[in-house]
């Protein structure tokens, strides 16, 4: 197992260079195996998202990605365009806010553990904060929001640090549609300005459709690729028109009969289940 971290992607091409390579990257949990030779590039800039029945390995994959864990065999490539950033920030499905800081401090959180400057740290905050519809919550504590709201600052917080990879592990899950909606929008809009290359876990086709450049289909565990579709739609995506398209529905059906038979296949494995 080894995890590399390289200088060797170029700044001049962020939409060809790859950003993540993994190489047979495989997981074990005792006899147990998460993941089973996963072999992939992300490009630099790209939406990826990964949708897979539960126990397929989604997360276990992006806690690889974050540091948090270890493969067990194989290889990760990183590359890095702007030396001195950090390599990258993960925004969970729970509440990651820290309860006894404010809107502004929570999300001025990662620049103030990086000691930048204060006038650095106004003007970022309350760019993002902006951005999410949050800076009049700015004074708030975390009990005073909802949970659309708790997750638009730790969206703020994610972007603010600047980093290079994104990692999100079903951020919306929780979350009415209404709610979804408005942060796929602001999301998206985020995404847009900042162009920074993405790991998007979910359950939802639609979420994976409305957001992804790229969706990767995972098999019931041990999980292994099934497919990477691209998506093509165009860019920037107003989320309600985009849901109303001919194309739109199409990639979502054809999504879902993939993953249709992983959770098939994940179901009959269950307790109680016929096999």
């Amino acid at each position: 197992m080894a995890i590399h971290f390289s200088t060797d992607v170029a700044e001049s091409e962020p939409t060809t260079s790859s950003k993540i390579s993994l190489r047979d990257v495989t997981k074990r949990h005792g006899a147990a195996v998460a993941l089973d030779r996963i072999t992939l590039d992300i490009p630099a800039s790209t939406f990826f998202v990964v949708v897979g029945p539960s126990g397929c390995g989604k997360t276990t994959l992006l806690r690889i990605l974050a540091g948090l864990d270890a493969p067990s065999e194989g290889e990760i490539l990183i590359g890095n365009s702007a030396p001195g950033h950090r390599q990258n920030a993960m925004v969970f499905q729970g509440d990651s806010l820290f309860p006894w800081m404010t809107v502004w401090d929570n999300a001025a959180y990662g620049l103030k553990m990086r000691h930048a400057a204060p006038s650095t740290i106004a003007d970022v905050v309350g760019h993002y904060l902006n951005k999410t519809g949050m800076l009049g919550a700015r004074d708030l504590y975390p009990h005073q929001l909802s949970g659309g709201m708790r997750q638009r600052v730790s969206i703020a917080r994610a972007f603010a640090n600047d980093p290079e990879i994104l990692l999100m592990d079903e951020p919306f899950s929780a979350l009415d549609e209404q709610n979804k909606t408005l942060l796929h929008e602001e999301l998206l809009r985020i995404w847009e300005e900042t162009r920074k290359t993405v790991v998007f876990i979910t359950h939802s086709v639609d979420e994976a459709v409305t957001l992804g450049d790229r969706i990767m289909v995972m098999t019931a565990g041990p999980g292994r690729i099934k497919t990477i579709v691209p998506v093509g739609l165009p860019r920037p995506r107003n989320v309600v028109e985009l849901r109303h398209t001919p194309a739109y529905g199409e990639l979502v059906y054809d999504i879902w009969a993939q993953l249709r038979e992983e959770v098939d296949r994940a179901r009959s494995r269950e307790p109680g289940q016929r096999a």
